[in-house]
């Protein structure tokens, strides 16, 4: 069970049966992950320049990612520039390992089966001593912090906004100027030195600060990001099939779009909405929603 990869047994079943609405710590120990996805593995695909630039983002804080050309020579990554970015205190995260490592591909699409259909990706950040990424932000989806070499702190806030998915209440869309002021002035309400052979569970909308406050250990985490399934994304799946009836294709005119004749339209819209689910077989639909929940690696909701 590829879960057990990244948490222990007691881990796993808070996961999968209570799916945890506040951070938690275990103790992971060493798994085949540690000794597959090391550190040294990572830094070893650094150095050879084999990623792709396209996943790769250089951040340091309080400042944006770096414009990829600050990494690339000839269009593709620059192993050496990237080096020295590091070296000189910004973080290195590789995005998407598992499309390009074949063991992290075997254990995302195990991870899909046994979530009985949560798709999800891998995320390595490669922090320098005494140095910071990423600041204060929140994500819409569970994820499952693997610390791979060194300590990593993570300042915590409770959610500031509920249940943000992709196209709603994420971070940038909704952000605030005065949520990092208030926040360090009153402080975090967890703060979690997270060493290697412990694993954390964020779930959704928790806001993370995370650094390395040692200024002599490098840190070295994957992130494992679940995306859960919701209403919504059934409520997609529901409609994916209208496109198959003429009325849904029919072209709305210009002169249709204003005024009274835009509200009768959206009426007419409603009403063959309405008509299109309450024929649907549902049963038809349940298996295309499974087949769909195990094989979609990516998402819209």
């Amino acid at each position: 069970m590829s879960l057990r990869l990244l948490l222990p047994e007691d881990g796993v079943v808070d996961l999968l049966t209570t799916w945890p609405d506040e951070p938690r710590v275990y103790e992971r120990g060493s798994t085949a992950l540690d000794a597959t996805v090391s550190a040294d593995f990572l830094n070893e695909y650094v150095e050879t320049g084999c990623v792709p630039a396209s996943e790769i983002a250089v951040v340091k804080a309080p400042n944006p990612s770096l414009n990829r050309d600050a990494f690339m020579s000839n269009g593709r990554t620059d192993a050496a520039r990237l080096r020295k970015l590091h070296d000189r205190g910004f973080t290195i995260r590789l995005g998407n390992l598992q499309r390009v490592v074949p063991f992290l591909a075997r254990v995302s699409h195990r991870i899909q089966e046994e979530t009985a259909g949560y798709s999800n990706y891998v995320h390595a950040f490669l922090t320098p001593p005494g140095s910071q990424g990423l600041r204060h932000h929140w994500d819409q989806q569970m994820a499952v912090i693997v610390q791979v070499a060194g300590v990593k702190r993570w300042q915590l806030w409770r959610p500031p906004v509920e249940a943000p998915m992709r196209d709603f209440n994420e971070s940038w869309r909704v952000w605030r100027d005065d949520y990092i002021p208030r926040w360090e002035a009153a402080g975090p309400d967890l703060e979690i030195d997270l060493k290697a052979g412990q694993s954390l569970l964020l779930p959704r909308g928790w806001v993370h600060n995370p650094s390395v406050v040692e200024s002599d250990e490098h840190s070295v985490h994957l992130t494992f990001a679940i995306r859960e399934r919701t209403q919504m994304w059934l409520a997609e799946k529901l409609l994916a099939g209208a496109i198959a009836n003429e009325e849904f294709r029919r072209i709305i005119l210009p002169g249709e779009l204003d005024g009274v004749e835009l509200g009768r339209q959206l009426t007419d819209t409603r009403a063959a909405v309405v008509r299109y689910v309450e024929g649907l077989d549902l049963t038809e639909v349940a298996l295309a929603v499974r087949q769909a929940a195990m094989t979609e690696l990516e998402y819209t909701t």
